[in-house]
Parts: C-alpha cells; structure tokens; sequence
C-alpha cells in the first residue's frame, strides 16, 4: 500500500530533523570546516545522495540549523509578549534561556562559538550576522518591556538583563556539575522580574 502525502511528509520533517541534530552534534564537537557532508551521512546513518536530496551543501545545513535557532528564540519572545505583566514576560525570558542552556549546553557553545568566529570566514560571518540581528531585533522588545516595568534607564537595564543571562549561560555550559543553576535563577527572577 502506498504512502499517503501525510506520512511521507511526516517521514520527511524526522529525516530533517534527524539530519540537523547529527550535523549539530558533530558541529559542536568539532566545528563548521572540521565536520564534512560525508561524516554527517555516516553518522546520521544514510547515504551521502539522500542527505543531498534534502540539503544542498554543508551550508544549507548551517543555515537551517541557524533558521531553527532564531526560531526557537522567536518561540520563547512571543510567548513572552503574551504574558500579563512586564516582570512575567521577563521572567518567562530568563526561564526560557537558562532552561534551554540546562537542556542543550551543547548547543549554546555551538551558537557562542558561531558568533565569536573571525569575520572575515564569508560562510560562517553570514549565519553569524544573521544571528545578532536577530538579537538586536529581539533586544529592542526586551528593553520594550524594562520600559513598561518602569525601571530606570530601560535600555541598560535590558542590556544588564541580557549580559547577566548570558553570564549565566556562559558559567553554566562550562560547570555544569559545579554550578548552582536553580539558585542563580531563583537570585535573577528575584532581581529582575518584580514590578516597580
């Protein structure tokens, strides 16, 4: 019996998926240039012709996996937006990042790694530059938010807010077994998330 166009699209989104978490994994392990199309196949366990049937390049699986970065971050800044007060939509931020880095440490050293890579390497100063408008774009809601709660000199505030986080971030995904996570995000929600 043949497929129906609803299983193969299901089968299609798992492949992709199934792809980009193995070309991330071996990004993070080894980076961009290190990694080839040839060790992705291998260790997604399909022919290297299959993975050129749904990317390209190497470069369009970077590309996808910074498209679903900015996506993820999208996902957390609406569902921020929706929150009743500005101290709930901040506070759904902090939660957002720092449950995300406990998730995937992996992932945010990937991210950082991408956007401390030299300028002047095209492919990857792309994906990096379209990773920082992103946050540019993203920062201006946050500081959106500071505004609303009333703080004193929103802008840095947001840009307080934001270093902490990344901070935070940065400590934990090096020490993990070593660094109080719950507590240090108990100690930001009671910093920053408090109506004035």
């Amino acid at each position: 019996m043949p497929r129906t166009p609803a299983e193969n699209d299901r089968i299609r989104r798992a492949t992709t998926e199934h792809i980009l978490a193995t070309a991330l994994s071996l990004f993070c392990e080894k980076g961009y240039h290190s990694t080839s199309i040839e060790e992705i196949a291998k260790q997604a366990e399909i022919s290297k012709g299959l993975l050129y049937h749904y990317f390209k390049s190497k470069e369009d699986v970077l590309a996808a996996l910074v498209d679903s970065r900015i996506n993820d971050v999208l996902v957390v800044m609406n569902a921020a937006k929706t929150k009743s007060t500005p101290a709930k939509q901040i506070r759904h931020i902090a939660e957002g990042a720092l449950d995300d880095v406990q998730r995937q440490m992996e992932v945010f050293r990937f991210y950082l790694n991408l956007f401390t890579q030299p300028k002047l390497d095209p492919v990857v100063a792309k994906y990096s530059q379209k990773l920082m408008d992103e946050q540019a774009r993203q920062f201006e809601v946050q500081t959106e938010m500071f505004k609303k709660l009333g703080v004193q000199n929103p802008r840095q505030r947001s840009l307080y807010f934001s270093s902490t986080l990344q901070g935070i971030m940065l400590m934990y995904s090096t020490y993990p077994k070593n660094f109080p996570l719950d507590a240090v995000k108990a100690q930001v929600i009671a910093e920053f998330c408090t109506d004035s």
